[in-house]
């Protein structure tokens, strides 16, 4: 921002954002010394700030929990920055390879989260680790995809969903052992996503029951014969095929006892999936969802989900009155809270009804989308705007393609034309000149449409195969949208990162 500012004023302007910031600090002094912290560490030397910028980013550290989890990455990129403008070398060098950025390059996008992706090992929303979240309940988080719980019973271990790979299941298994010998006697299967049973057969020993949802293998023949061609997900390892088969399937609420531990079973039409099994410790008043608070309501390159289920299933939740939700996934477990439960189903019920009805007025998904819903109740409830921007797009798109055809009210689908058709249309519109693609893909970088430049560089290296020049705007292009969705659309950053052949190290 400073660069849009009169050089002649930058100084005043700059050193004005400063002290607002000093006084945001002063009233308090939690994510205000976290920004202050950031924004001190760019700071030229002249400003004199890198000091003050290393007193309050270790801080941050050395205070981690007064802050959402996911700061560590930035926090390491400033302290390098700072250390870096403060001539300690080798302490600036130690911050970098933490934060898992190649180099201070300030063209590289800007990462705020400590999730991170590898072509090898796919995906994992956070760095690894094993949390007790209640008595003898135990969460791997961060050893894969999707977390991993186990249960502690008198009798061994109830292991709840199993990870992508036997591999990943057998570094979260690896965790718990150092609490715990004691065997697995069960796993209890939340539904059958390639990243909830990968991992069964590091689990399942000799006398292991697998225990899932009837419409099991319904659900699994669909991840099966759905081609999905995106690998950054869950790693070069993955299996492309699951061939698994319960111990047991249940169709209607059932109670099993392990140990003098009691876990109430509920297969349900989930808002994923419709194998959905819903877990329930009544003794401690924790309930396991699985996804069914996953905002893309199914897996988006799949032909399932429900957002009717979504409703069904928050009904059963409130009359279980758990005092803790656990999820699949780390981002679930800390937003989808029971506390937060009435004001997201709130708005959800709203955003439900006004898409019903721009449906039968025979509205286009775009201009759905473009109509930004935000229902009023959100207004007494600030703190779940973030939650219902996770999901709204996604349950937008969702229930409009469940509710129309493959011929859209705006014209979409009676004509499908090929991208390279689209390329040689510009091609004419362009005069044949690559410069062309080039100048529109930047002047779009410029405005902040990475979207609509990625489709302008991709449309011209169809045509313009050998252009250095449109594939390094490509790239730009995706790098902006790898830091625009890093936050609120992790399988969008997933993608990106993919199409741009770009790996994120996690944070140390």
């Amino acid at each position: 921002m400073a660069d849009d500012v009169f050089l002649l004023r930058r100084v005043a302007w700059v050193n004005d954002a400063v002290a607002k910031l000093d006084r945001a600090v002063a009233q308090e002094p939690g994510l205000p010394r976290y920004f202050r912290g950031l924004v001190l560490a760019e700071l030229p030397a002249r400003f004199g700030k890198a000091a003050a910028a290393v007193d309050d980013l270790q801080w941050v550290l050395d205070h981690k929990d007064r802050f959402p989890v996911g700061l560590r990455r930035s926090v390491y990129r400033g302290l390098a920055k700072a250390y870096t403008t403060l001539g300690r070398e080798a302490e600036a060098n130690a911050a970098l390879v933490r934060s898992g950025y190649p180099s201070l390059d300030p063209t590289l996008p800007v990462f705020t989260t400590d999730n991170w992706v590898t072509a090898k090992d796919g995906f994992r929303f956070r760095p690894p680790r094993l949390v007790e979240l209640a008595p003898r309940v135990y969460v791997a988080q961060g050893y894969d995809f999707a977390d991993i719980a186990f249960v502690v019973t008198d009798d061994g271990i109830v292991a709840i969903d199993a990870g992508t790979t036997e591999a990943n299941a057998r570094a979260a298994l690896a965790a718990l052992r150092r609490i715990t010998a004691a065997p697995i006697t069960h796993v209890l299967v939340t539904h059958a996503h390639w990243d909830h049973i990968g991992g069964l057969p590091a689990l399942r020993g000799a006398s292991t029951r697998v225990v899932a949802n009837a419409r099991f293998a319904d659900e699994l023949k669909i991840v099966n014969d759905t081609g999905v061609g995106f690998r950054y997900f869950f790693g070069g390892d993955a299996p492309r095929r699951y061939e698994l088969a319960p111990d047991r399937v249940i169709d209607h609420r059932e109670t099993l006892t392990v140990g003098g531990t009691e876990f109430v079973l509920h297969p349900v039409r989930g808002a994923e999936t419709s194998d959905a099994l819903l877990i329930h410790l009544p003794a401690s008043g924790v309930l396991f969802v699985g996804d069914t608070f996953m905002p893309y309501l199914g897996a988006p390159f799949l032909p399932e989900g429900s957002p009717e289920a979504l409703f069904e299933n928050i009904a059963l939740i409130r009359s279980l009155a758990p005092r803790l939700l656990i999820h699949g996934h780390p981002p679930l477990t800390e937003l989808f809270t029971i506390e937060a439960l009435p004001g997201v189903e709130s708005a959800m019920r709203d955003l439900h009804a006004r898409a019903l009805r721009r449906i039968a007025e025979g509205r286009s998904l775009v201009d759905i989308l473009h109509e930004n819903i935000l229902p009023d109740t959100l207004k007494a409830n600030p703190r779940l705007v973030v939650r219902f921007l996770v999901v709204r797009d996604n349950f937008i798109k969702r229930l409009y393609h469940q509710r129309t055809g493959y011929w859209k009210p705006d014209g979409e689908g009676l004509e499908v034309l090929a991208p390279s058709e689209w390329a040689a249309v510009l091609e004419l519109l362009a005069g044949g000149r690559e410069s062309a693609f080039a100048e529109t893909a930047r002047t779009l970088l410029g405005r902040g449409d990475h979207a609509l430049a990625l489709k302008v560089a991709d449309l011209g290296l169809i045509n313009h195969r050998e252009s250095s020049t449109l594939a390094d705007l490509r790239r730009r292009a995706l790098d902006g949208l790898r830091a625009r969705h890093q936050q609120l659309n992790p399988f969008k950053f997933i993608i990106y990162s993919e199409w741009a052949g770009a790996d994120l190290p996690p944070v140390e």
